[in-house]
């Protein structure tokens, strides 16, 4: 619009000039058209960075989280590595539920095999087992079996490795049977148990050496508990047994006589206790009752004259029997012959008889048999073989060995 022509009649209006600043009112701006600046070739194409509806393709929007996956963000080597860790689990976890499964079942196995009363534990080796599965042999297996009747005692534990095992049947829900490679381990028959299997009352075995054992406790003897020493050496009896031969037994009656059993009359017999010597030699009666019988004088060894001279005088009675060498030669008095031939002495010197003759009953050979240690391998374990015999603190151990082993039909030759 052209400016205003000033006349001299009105002067300029000041809101016209600052009009003429002003920015063009979009409705009367002219509309884009062909040739515009927008499309200078007037072919109707919007411009760069224009959408259909005009808007500025870098506009910012809200983005839109309902169409996109959180996996999507996580990297894909984190996602294989999680993938292969649960895998790997679960592998994991059904073999080791295939193990002890078959473990279950081989343990019920092994005890209608070898008749045991309590349920072996056994503990299959080697990973992954799954792969023994299916060659139906396994590595190694660990076997331990408590309280194994040997013939008069106990066998404490019996521990077992066996390698290479062939099974008969299907692993791990049919096991039938086994052939064992080869077998290693031990037996223990522990000293705990000795007194009650051997039915001695309160007897204690205890370590005596590389191959000894020290025998401590007692018997019932005619009503009276008669206190019990012995030794015991033990051997390997074949590859199958152990033996004991019991000596330097002895057996006291406290206060009254101690009888070493043997056919040795040097260490054996029935001879007085000490305190047993020393009141008989105190007792002017008891004593008389002992130098009254000559066997008792030639065993003592004290001259006749000088017992004689004893018999008539209380005086002489108490210079021969007040020293200290009478008591000793009483303690060495072996009573057995003259108990045998005068019962009454005994009554005479206050030692009860029958007492004593339940003692003297018992034979070396019996009491021997109640406190020997003597052991043999159950028959149904017949590729078992003892090997080194050794004494520990805890009892007798014995190294096992074997090759070639069957168990349930493998035994029966259905392998």
């Amino acid at each position: 619009m052209p400016p205003p022509t000033r006349t001299a009649s009105h002067p300029p209006n000041p809101y016209d000039e600052l009009a003429l600043l002003a920015t063009p009112d979009p409705d009367e701006a002219d509309p884009p058209g062909p040739g515009g600046d927008d499309d200078p070739l007037g072919l109707g194409l919007a411009p760069h960075g224009s959408g259909a509806d005009g808007r500025d393709d870098d506009e910012w929007q809200p983005p839109n989280h309902r169409g996109k996956s959180r996996l999507a963000a996580v990297p894909l080597v984190l996602k294989l590595a999680v993938t292969g860790l649960v895998c790997a689990s679960l592998l994991l976890a059904c073999d080791r539920f295939a193990v002890l499964y078959a473990q279950d079942k081989a343990e019920e196995k092994l005890q209608q095999s070898l008749g045991l009363a309590t349920a072996p534990e056994i503990d299959i080796r080697g990973f992954p087992f799954l792969t023994q599965v299916a060659q139906r042999r396994l590595d190694e297996v660990e076997v331990s079996v408590p309280d194994v009747a040997a013939d008069r005692v106990s066998l404490a534990e019996v521990r077992a490795t066996a390698r290479d095992i062939r099974v008969v049947g299907s692993l791990p829900t049919s096991i039938r049977g086994a052939v064992v490679g080869r077998v290693d381990g031990d037996v223990l028959l522990s000293f705990d148990d000795l007194g009650r299997e051997l039915g001695a009352s309160q007897a204690k075995f205890t370590k005596d050496g590389e191959n000894r054992v020290r025998v401590a406790g007692s018997l019932p003897v005619a009503g009276h508990e008669v206190r019990v020493r012995a030794e015991a050496h033990i051997r390997r009896d074949g590859d199958r047994a152990v033996s004991t031969t019991v000596d330097h037994m002895r057996l006291d009656i406290p206060g009254l006589v101690t009888y070493r059993p043997g056919k040795d009359r040097a260490h054996s017999g029935l001879r007085l206790h000490p305190r047993a010597a020393a009141r008989i030699s105190r007792e002017a009666a008891h004593v008389k009752a002992l130098l009254a019988v000559p066997a008792v004088v030639d065993r003592l060894g004290v001259p006749r004259e000088w017992v004689e001279r004893a018999l008539r005088s209380e005086k002489s009675l108490h210079e021969l029997t007040g020293s200290p060498r009478f008591a000793q030669r009483l303690m060495k008095l072996n009573l057995v012959d003259v108990v045998v031939d005068h019962p009454w002495l005994l009554e005479k010197a206050g030692i009860d008889p029958e007492l004593v003759g339940a003692l003297l009953s018992l034979r070396p050979p019996e009491l021997s048999e109640r406190l020997s240690l003597n052991f043999r391998l159950p028959g149904a374990a017949g590729g078992l073989r003892l090997r080194d015999i050794s004494v520990e603190h805890e009892g007798v151990r014995a190294d096992l060995a074997g090759t070639g082993l069957t168990f349930g039909e493998a035994a029966d030759g259905d392998a």
